[in-house]
């Protein structure tokens, strides 16, 4: 909503008292009335840490005596204006929002730096004392660029920064001509701008290229994708606003994206054998295929189904979550266990019994998956978050995953894997997103990611050289492995678009 109050409300000079008063520290968060750290708001007009309605309401009751219409979410940096009763998404002349954002933004990155320097012992930025770095290889980019944070956007800079290290998608998109140049459009014709565009108009496929292409050039520190936000705000209503998204969601909603639009290119791209629409870069390196099975228990009859896939979401087994009374300390989840539940048997709910067309009824049954083709690039998704009544929280259970040698066979369907070389089923891990903190609608999101046989830390604008030790000790959240028998005649841009894709 465009608020017409912040020119009344936000004051300028807010930013020196929020400064002076509230120093490097998120420890000052806290309710300058009940003293809860719960859900802190921050006065834009005077300054002051108050709590949310939900907590003990301090920050309306402050709005009520004061008539400081104006806060902002000290956590997920989101604007409220108290005279609308909504959120506010634009800023007042002098940009006084954006710039607050920036130093709450940056105290929240310092925090999750610190807690990242314990984890990796070395991660958080330039000048912390520890022991020294491993040494770059030769042929390892001596700059790799970070993505700036513009307001808890760091859950699209994880999902950017691990695309951008899958090779073959991140090329794609760099020998991609540029819009003008794709659609045919001479200098003297209007100029591609995202921000005077409609919904309609704008292009996220234009946007991917231009990210991409300025991470892989490598002649910043960090880059700002400003563009890239201002369309996504455009094209995905759901993420306007400056609270935490959640980066699984964000990624599914991108790559549709993606999909749809490379579908609607001027150019062939329907392989020979593709049956299911047009292929994109997309559904070549992340696109599956999914078996279904569903058995009527009292006839026996078996239906299948075949589903498409561009990642697989995988429930974390409820004898390895904490708290759990079947619980053996000992036992560790490996992504296996994840998998081998995956594919499982399942007893359908009574409200879910499939509609059996031979005995004409509902009926027990059981459903039953199989992977039947699987992908280049196998995107996996841990389900972390769960909704408890009326809370969503977050299973926090480490799950031991491979770096290499992923072997996917067992969880195929038998009869078609038969004939099929067992390398084929093999996948290295290319790039991990991880999400730290406790609640899904809050915390830090970051990526690691191998680049040249060296793993990197993408932690925003901040980029590090780690260890691969670093990697396996984190609790990931989406995993991206890369098969060993990636084909790469498939991705050149020439190759699908001038449909001479292999059969």
């Amino acid at each position: 909503m465009e608020c017409p109050h912040l020119s009344q409300n936000v004051k300028q000079e807010v930013c020196q008292i929020i400064k002076k008063s509230h120093g490097e520290s998120t420890s000052s968060w806290v309710c300058a009335v009940c003293r809860s750290n719960k859900n802190p708001w921050m006065c834009l007009a005077c300054g002051v840490v108050l709590c949310g309605r939900y907590v003990n309401g301090h920050a309306k009751k402050h709005y009520e005596e004061n008539q400081h219409s104006a806060s902002i979410n000290c956590e997920n940096l989101a604007v409220y204006c108290y005279v609308c009763d909504d959120h506010a998404l634009n800023d007042n002349k002098t940009e006084t929002i954006k710039h607050v954002r920036q130093f709450l933004q940056a105290k929240v990155n310092l925090q999750y730096e610190k807690q990242l320097k314990t984890l990796t012992g070395d991660v958080a930025g330039d000048h912390i004392d520890g022991p020294p770095r491993k040494k770059l290889a030769a042929n390892t980019r001596a700059n790799i660029p970070g993505l700036r944070n513009l307001g808890n956007t760091c859950f699209m800079n994880a999902v950017l920064q691990s695309l951008s290290n899958i090779n073959q998608f991140c090329g794609y998109f760099k020998d991609l001509p540029a819009v003008e140049l794709r659609s045919g459009k001479t200098a003297g014709k209007r100029i591609y701008n995202t921000r005077n565009m409609k919904h309609d108009d704008v292009s996220l496929v234009e946007e991917i290229r231009k990210t991409l292409c300025a991470l892989w050039q490598g002649d910043q520190t960090a880059i700002s994708p400003d563009s890239l936000f201002t369309v996504m705000w455009k094209i995905f209503p759901r993420f306007r606003g400056y609270q935490q998204q959640d980066a699984h969601e964000f990624m599914r909603y991108l790559l549709d994206r993606l999909h749809t639009e490379l579908q609607g290119s001027t150019w062939p791209t329907t392989p020979k054998k593709q049956t299911n629409g047009h292929a994109t870069i997309v559904s070549l390196i992340f696109g599956g295929l999914l078996l279904s099975e569903v058995t009527c228990r009292p006839c026996g009859s078996l239906y299948k189904k075949i589903d498409p896939f561009l990642d697989v979401s995988l429930d974390i087994p409820e004898r390895f979550r904490p708290r759990s009374k079947n619980k053996d300390g000992s036992q560790v989840c490996r992504l296996q266990d994840c998998m081998q539940s995956f594919i499982a048997v399942e007893e359908l709910e009574e409200t879910e019994q499939y509609m059996c067309p031979k005995c004409q009824q509902r009926q027990p049954s059981t459903k039953k998956f199989w992977l039947k083709a699987i992908p280049n690039v196998l995107c996996i998704h841990l389900k972390r978050f769960t909704w408890s009544g009326f809370l969503r929280t977050k299973i926090d259970t480490y799950v031991q995953f491979p770096m290499k040698g992923l072997d996917i066979q067992p969880f195929m369907l038998g009869p078609e894997c038969q004939d099929e070389n067992v390398s084929t089923t093999v996948y290295d891990l290319a790039a991990v997103i991880v999400h730290q903190g406790s609640g899904a609608g809050a915390g830090h999101y970051i990526a690691f990611a191998v680049n040249n046989g060296q793993w990197y830390c993408f932690n925003d604008s901040t980029v590090t050289p780690v260890e691969e030790k670093v990697i396996t000790r984190c609790k990931a959240y989406i995993l991206f492995y890369v098969s060993h028998q990636f084909k790469d005649d498939f991705l050149s841009f020439s190759s699908i678009h001038n449909g001479n894709i292999p059969s």
